[in-house]
């Protein structure tokens, strides 16, 4: 026999009632639900004891959901009503997650595109250096280190570095045209080598590892399917790489290249390497890294390789990790990527509390004490307490007019001041007192 709804009674203030209206009949809720508007135009501004004393008839209800910013106990108004009391979440849009209706999380666990991390100029480095660059890349995410050599020359003691990171559990690549250079890397068990075509293609039948074959230098996709047919014949495993080209030097024709070799190779293993794209663009590389990867979805991509070279592309590998996460997912289940995860979401938020002039102001005549309160809305900080009421987005000016003269209370003011200026700029979302979110920057690295 199913189980009886239940019944929950909103409380709330005059100036959010529309809202909370429109949030709850946009949940389409499993439990019943009444609205009652107490004579306060804030919600935020409400204490339990105040609720307690003025919410009146509650027989009938599971529960009193009550403004999740007003102050006090919620045993206050469970004490004086007899039933259970559920503090609601510091903003509306969060209703439907807080009671469950977001739906279960989305199961991201599971992926197609595997990571190649390049250390790049491993050659120059050291092993002690390797191993430690190595184990980087792999808590952020990578499944394969791939160890660059010189443009032209060889890497003397390749073999020692194959051997020391196989020795540690890592699949490796290296990527090189030296002959010397591959079979070294051979003999000492690389998985993978990184890359070959006409200029080199013999050594393909030399060596155990896979081979990434890439078009002739110059030269457009009839070579590359030129030297994918005599790997075919040579009975040689390899991956595909049409090469991306940088932004202005022909990337568009190149990721068009990149379908064109799926649709005419539907079975064979891919590799797309990002570095001319995510490390020669000067913007930032999560977005850059979350729209490759949602392409790599749409064409079964199989490996990426990625480096972290120039300083704006500093952890271009947990980004992929997490893009290739988030793509898969949506392009398997044909979901639109949004609302999966918000690791990608570093620098402005999706969801984020706007208050009104009316809003402020009601909350502005409400407060009689002097405490400052600090919002963010609209792009702008407003501060205000009983005396003062300003808003801008120059922190030092804000911080000028409030008149604090003790020094520990103006340290804090400062540092809240500077947080919600830099939530105001960026578009992210802030709570007084608590820090700002930057997607997958604020969670701590994996050990």
């Amino acid at each position: 026999m199913p189980s009886p709804r239940q019944t929950y009674l909103f409380v709330t203030g005059k100036l959010a009632a529309r809202a909370l209206t429109d949030v709850l009949q946009a949940m389409e809720p499993d439990f019943d639900y009444e609205v009652r508007i107490l004579n306060s135009t804030v919600a935020a501004l409400m204490n339990t004891g105040w609720i307690a004393d003025r919410v009146g008839e509650v027989g009938g209800f599971d529960a009193l959901v009550v403004p999740g910013r007003c102050h006090g106990d919620v045993e206050a108004i469970e004490e004086k009503t007899g039933v259970k009391v559920l503090r609601g979440p510091d903003d509306l849009n969060d209703l439907p997650r807080y009671f469950g209706k977001a739906g279960n999380p989305p199961d991201l666990s599971t992926y197609r595109t595997r990571i190649l991390a390049e250390i790049v100029d491993a050659y120059r480095i050291g092993l002690d250096a390797i191993l430690a660059r190595a184990a980087y890349y792999r808590q952020s995410g990578a499944d394969c280190i791939d160890l660059g050599c010189p443009p032209s020359g060889g890497f003397p003691g390749v073999g020692e570095a194959v051997s020391a990171l196989k020795a540690e559990g890592y699949r490796v690549s290296v990527d090189t045209f030296d002959r010397e250079t591959i079979l070294e890397a051979d003999r000492a068990g690389v998985d993978m080598l990184l890359s070959v075509n006409s200029a080199n293609l013999e050594v393909a039948l030399e060596i155990e590892a896979k081979v990434v074959v890439i078009p002739d230098f110059g030269e457009g996709l009839d070579s590359l399917t030129r030297n994918a047919s005599r790997l075919d014949e040579w009975g040689v495993q390899y991956v595909l790489d049409p090469i991306l080209d940088p932004i202005g030097f022909g990337f568009t024709d190149s990721v068009a290249r990149f379908r064109d070799v799926r649709r005419n190779h539907p079975e064979a293993e891919m590799l797309m390497g990002l570095g001319n794209l995510s490390e020669l663009t000067h913007a930032d590389t999560t977005g850059i890294n979350a729209v490759l990867a949602g392409v790599m979805a749409e064409l079964s991509i199989d490996y990426v390789l990625t480096t972290e070279v120039a300083l704006h592309a500093t952890g271009a590998v947990r980004e992929l990790d997490r893009a290739r996460r988030m793509m898969h997912y949506a392009v398997s289940n044909r979901v639109l990527p949004v609302n999966l995860t918000d690791d990608l979401l570093t620098v402005k938020d999706a969801v984020r509390p706007e208050f009104d002039d009316e809003e402020l102001a009601a909350i502005h005549a409400q407060v009689k004490d002097r405490n400052f309160r600090i919002f963010v809305s609209r792009g702008e900080v407003v501060v205000f307490n009983r005396d003062v009421f300003l808003r801008g987005t120059d922190a030092q000016a804000l911080f000028e007019g409030m008149g604090i003269e003790d020094p520990g209370h103006a340290y804090y003011i400062g540092r809240e001041l500077e947080r919600a200026v830099t939530a105001a700029r960026l578009g992210k979302r802030y709570v007084q007192d608590n820090p700002l979110r930057y997607g997958y920057l604020s969670e701590p690295e994996k050990p």
